[in-house]
């Protein structure tokens, strides 16, 4: 995967987390961002195309993959989407970054998000993918959602409840993921798939993980009250792409409707839906995604 990209591991921010991720190509940065329970390895037949004429970074997440897993304190602080966007823009200003788009994937899409409120001279335009705004989401729960998120309430017990009934069959519990939500396992090419396993067999990664959800459900919920108090939104240009088969597809309200009010103009937030993708859009729908991606990037 990621042919001639060389690798690198930064120690960024005042917590100095070690930042695991691949680089290459050359032209305007582009910082792509996994979700969970991925790392940055979802993005590599993407990456490579992109890299045509984008100098294009990927990392993995604090907690995630081989970046680093500190500790999360009593609030979840150390998890939290402010926490991971910090460390993004350290590793792109390492980098050589000031300005740069953004994309991410299901957490990495709720981390640029956060992003966009907290560095918005940094962000100069980012894409969404798969995801409502999480305090949208708790505040739109019913049986429906509850169902399909389940993950979302165990995860947020105390640790460490939900470590020990995972720990019984970690890998059949990871592919239960991956092939849920609209996806099939067989979405994941077998190299990213690998990279899901290796990260996800390790107890402190599953355990960091846990604590980015605890974070999303309580500090994270406090971050995101306060910009709203102070009304602060996406200005940067926005795209937003979701599976027309999953959870984020089946929603009541237009996805496209929900960020336009997240933003300081509505016709800052474009996007659709891609008809019979699930959650994992990206492993499905490589080809769809780069074309979607390399429009709103040059536009």
């Amino acid at each position: 995967m990621f042919g001639d990209f060389t690798t690198f591991d930064l120690t960024v921010g005042p917590d100095r987390v070690p930042v695991h991720g691949v680089r290459g190509g050359d032209g305007p940065p582009v910082l792509l961002l996994h979700g969970f329970p991925q790392t940055h390895a979802m993005w590599a037949p993407v990456a490579e195309e992109l890299a045509r004429d984008h100098t294009v970074v990927c990392t993995d997440l604090r907690g995630y993959g081989e970046s680093g897993r500190p500790e999360s304190g009593a609030d979840h602080l150390g998890y939290s989407f402010r926490a991971m966007a910090g460390d993004q823009v350290a590793v792109m200003a390492e980098l050589g970054f000031d300005e740069f788009a953004v994309a991410g994937h299901d957490r990495g899409a709720r981390v640029t998000h956060r992003m966009l409120l907290d560095h918005p001279a940094a962000v100069t335009r980012a894409a969404l993918l798969d995801i409502l705004p999480t305090a949208y989401v708790y505040g739109h729960v019913d049986r429906a959602l509850a169902t399909a998120y389940y993950h979302w309430f165990l995860f947020i017990q105390p640790a460490d409840v939900p470590e020990r009934l995972i720990a019984g069959d970690p890998i059949a519990y990871l592919h239960s993921l991956l092939g849920g939500w609209g996806s099939g396992l067989d979405a994941h090419p077998p190299e990213a798939l690998a990279s899901y396993e290796r990260a996800f067999a390790d107890p402190a990664a599953r355990h960091a993980m846990l604590e980015d959800y605890r974070a999303g459900a309580s500090i994270d919920l406090e971050h995101d009250a306060a910009s709203v108090a102070i009304r602060q939104r996406i200005g940067a240009p926005a795209l937003v792409l979701w599976g027309g088969a999953g959870v984020v597809g089946a929603n009541a309200e237009s996805p496209l409707d929900v960020w336009r009010r997240e933003a300081v103009e509505p016709g800052l937030v474009t996007g659709r839906g891609l008809a019979g993708a699930g959650h994992f859009l990206v492993d499905e729908r490589p080809a769809d995604v780069l074309a979607e991606l390399r429009t709103f990037l040059t536009s």
